[in-house]
């Protein structure tokens, strides 16, 4: 039954990997296609989560919830609470630019953060929210059951991102899509236009936080569970950050790709490292992070663009 097991960590390699390409889906909107610098990824991910985890779980004597709802149900709300939580920050950092935007909005991550460790009537705080409904969860201990349950839950995933995935074209493809990039890439031409570029701006960065909230209820039924280290910055900002810049920013398949390419290489660097004894092992888990920015520096060297850049052909029609 050898290969139960393989199959198994390769669908759990795959989830993960949908996961995070619709998160890195979101940022593209907002870094790929309006030049936004959000460096908060984790706190649209934890309101998702969070937000999802509250409204499905069980009943609880120590915090709230017991809702009951269902898995779908919660997943929607999470987008709705993300969005809803991007736009009093969008209409207050958006007038930062660059770094400035940046600082904000890692500023106003770490806040949600320190909600999420400290609320416990909330969040559950260290201890988190555990138990959450998984569709298609597997039955009795069987390996067999745990494969076939990852499985289902690898075909939700697919269909999820081929939605988004399909949306997010769609939009790029649209007059928004293109007005967008004009932003992006001049915003006093865009303005002289009489475009409404905070508007805008503020529009783009709820649609990226949606997705991110997506991101993290998807992530938290997966594991069934959610607590405040799920939500750290090095694996739900900085990360996604990695993804983009590698696959290609301003590219949907790029960002996709970004995140198969990432993940692949965190998840088998993990793989080979626990093949080690305990004492060496702990000391080689430092070397996936070197793994990792060494592939990115190498990208950053000889391909700037990335893997899949930004189609020059439909940049060039934008220009006309």
């Amino acid at each position: 039954m050898e290969w139960i097991g393989v199959a198994t960590y390769v669908s759990q390699l795959a989830i993960v990997v949908g996961i995070y390409a619709v998160v890195a889906l979101g940022l593209n909107v907002q870094w790929g296609f309006t030049g936004l610098f959000n460096a908060g990824i984790a706190g649209f991910f934890a309101v998702g989560a969070y937000g999802s985890a509250i409204l499905t779980s069980a009943a609880s004597a120590t915090r709230i919830g017991g809702f009951g709802l269902p898995v779908w149900t919660g997943w929607i709300a999470a987008m709705v609470l993300a969005a809803v939580i991007a736009w009093p920050i969008g209409k207050i950092c958006l007038r930062f630019r660059s770094d400035y935007l940046a600082i904000a909005t890692i500023g106003v991550a770490e806040i949600i953060r320190l909600v999420a460790r400290s609320e416990s009537w909330l969040t559950g705080a260290a201890a988190g929210i555990a138990n959450l409904p998984r569709p298609f969860a597997g039955r009795g201990g069987s390996p067999q059951a745990a494969l076939n349950s990852n499985l289902a839950f690898l075909a939700i995933v697919i269909a999820v991102l081929v939605a988004v995935y399909v949306a997010i074209e769609a939009l790029r493809r649209a007059p928004w899509g293109r007005m967008m990039r004009a932003i992006r890439d001049n915003e006093i031409a865009a303005r002289a236009m009489g475009k409404n570029i905070e508007r805008r701006r503020l529009e783009a960065f709820m649609v990226g936080a949606a997705l991110m909230g997506l991101g993290g209820a998807l992530f938290a039924h997966f594991n069934r569970f959610i607590t405040p280290e799920s939500i750290d910055p090095m694996m739900a900002t900085f990360i996604v950050w990695i993804m983009l810049i590698l696959g290609g920013s301003g590219n949907n398949r790029g960002a996709i790709l970004g995140a198969a390419v990432v993940w692949t290489i965190w998840s088998a660097s993990e793989f080979l490292t626990n093949q080690l004894p305990l004492e060496y092992a702990i000391q080689a888990k430092y070397l996936r992070v070197f793994v990792i920015g060494l592939a990115l520096q190498l990208v950053l060297r000889f391909r700037p663009e990335g893997l899949l850049p930004e189609q020059a052909a439909e940049l060039r029609r934008d220009a006309r």
